[in-house]
């Protein structure tokens, strides 16, 4: 295997948590979360994909649990650990929990496969979603309990083997806790509660939005190292392409395709048609910018989302459930949104959700009684896929389409010097659904 280019990244998200709010967060009612723990072994943690995200899960996770450490680092790049281990180093409370030595920290492509070998308990997934499901699959096989951020795959054949993996792990009793945060949200929780109870009636129809600005602009072309293979261009800048990171819609938005499937309680959408495109020039990359969607249930109910990650635009990350007795809004930055539509800033914060998530993982390991999203975690998942399906193609996707789906976006037997031409961006009504 060719060594990767020495290459620093133009841009990268600090996204380090303390876990300050974790003991707060143990008084808190989650399914699972459970007391009166049996298994005090220290747990040891093993990251996978050491970006903003990784390593902020990381910080969460040691700190949801008191006996545990980080004994594994994968990444792609030697950089990256580094950059980890010196974020997570800074913090005082996790000073004595790090305890990975040279011979613990992988390298490469197949970084992932190494640490599965190695002798941790706990495996924190979060590389781009390409391979996840490749990840998830291998850290099952390997015994460990998982984090698995989202979204769980880029396309349908990864769901597929995502749901697979949960078969698995449900019967080796090992945990797969998603990174749907906003289900370990109380205030998110207090709300859907409210719904499922009948306050609103009958759900006849809800709308939800993702509208905010690029994540991850594309580099430009000429910042590409000249001995740069096209493997380690796109991985350097994989947010851009859809096969890495499912497009905007599948990979941020899909927070909000979530909890459109939590309100419908987690039953699969009949069928969605999308609209989408590109307005502002993304050099190489051959994402959308915007994708309009709309899911509908053989009972009749209809979800809209509106997702879009364009400069200079106002921002709106609001669901609105409409039912039978009235309506009820909720917004990511604002919590419970009063039925006037005021738009006024409060306290409300998403933060302690990180660390619930991670609590509801370890509680449950040291009950010894497996916690399993994989289900839920992998029809979230489509769904947001069978949507860029229908943007991508401009024809209507049922479920059944988009789950047997024979689209195989990610290549084999990734390799540093292999060509991997960049693929064109879809063109709605050309576009073939494969």
């Amino acid at each position: 295997m060719n060594k990767a280019t020495p290459y620093t990244p133009h841009s990268r998200r600090d996204f380090i948590r303390t876990g300050s709010a974790a003991a707060a967060a143990m008084t808190l009612t989650f399914p699972h979360i459970l007391r009166g723990a049996t298994d005090s072994r220290k747990l040891k943690i093993g990251l996978v994909g050491c970006g903003g995200r990784g390593t902020g899960a990381l910080a969460q996770a040691l700190g949801a649990d008191s006996n545990s450490e980080v004994t594994a680092l994968a990444d792609l790049f030697s950089t990256q650990i580094d950059i980890t281990l010196q974020a997570i180093g800074t913090k005082p409370e996790f000073s004595d929990k790090i305890k990975a030595p040279e011979s613990q920290r992988f390298v490469g492509l197949d970084a992932y496969a190494k640490m599965m070998a190695s002798d941790v308990d706990v495996v924190l997934l979060a590389t781009p979603p390409a391979f996840r499901p490749q990840q998830l699959a291998a850290a099952v096989a390997a015994g460990k309990h998982v984090f698995c951020e989202k979204p769980m795959a880029t396309d349908a054949p990864g769901v597929r083997s995502v749901l697979e993996s949960a078969r698995t792990a449900k019967e080796k009793n090992l945990s797969i806790v998603a990174g749907f945060n906003v289900r370990y949200d109380t205030t998110h929780q207090e709300f859907m509660k409210s719904v499922h109870d009948g306050k609103m009636g009958d759900v006849m129809s809800l709308r939800d939005h993702r509208l905010g600005t690029p994540v991850k602009p594309m580099s430009p072309p000429e910042s590409r190292p000249k001995e740069m293979g096209d493997v380690e261009w796109q991985l350097r800048n994989w947010y851009n392409f859809f096969w890495l990171s499912g497009d905007g819609l599948v990979e941020q938005a899909v927070h909000h395709v979530d909890r459109i499937m939590w309100v419908m309680q987690d039953a699969p959408p009949l069928e969605c048609i999308a609209n989408g495109g590109r307005n502002s020039p993304n050099h190489e990359g051959n994402i959308y910018d915007h994708i309009d969607a709309l899911w509908q249930w053989e009972n009749g109910t209809q979800a809209s989302m509106m997702q879009r990650q364009v400069l200079g635009c106002d921002p709106n990350t609001t669901l609105t459930v409409h039912g039978t007795k009235g309506r009820a809004a909720i917004d990511l930055l604002r919590g419970i949104v009063p039925l006037d539509g005021k738009r006024t800033r409060s306290t409300y914060s998403l933060g302690p959700s990180y660390d619930n998530e991670h609590i509801h993982l370890f509680n449950a390991i040291r009950a010894g009684e497996a916690v399993n999203d994989g289900v839920r975690m992998a029809h979230s998942t489509l769904a947001a896929i069978m949507a860029r399906m229908a943007a991508y193609t401009g024809k209507r996707i049922t479920w059944d389409m988009a789950m047997n789906s024979q689209e195989k976006l990610v290549p084999d037997n990734l390799t540093w010097d292999m060509k991997l031409p960049i693929a064109p961006m879809a063109i709605p009504g050309k576009t073939k659904f494969l």
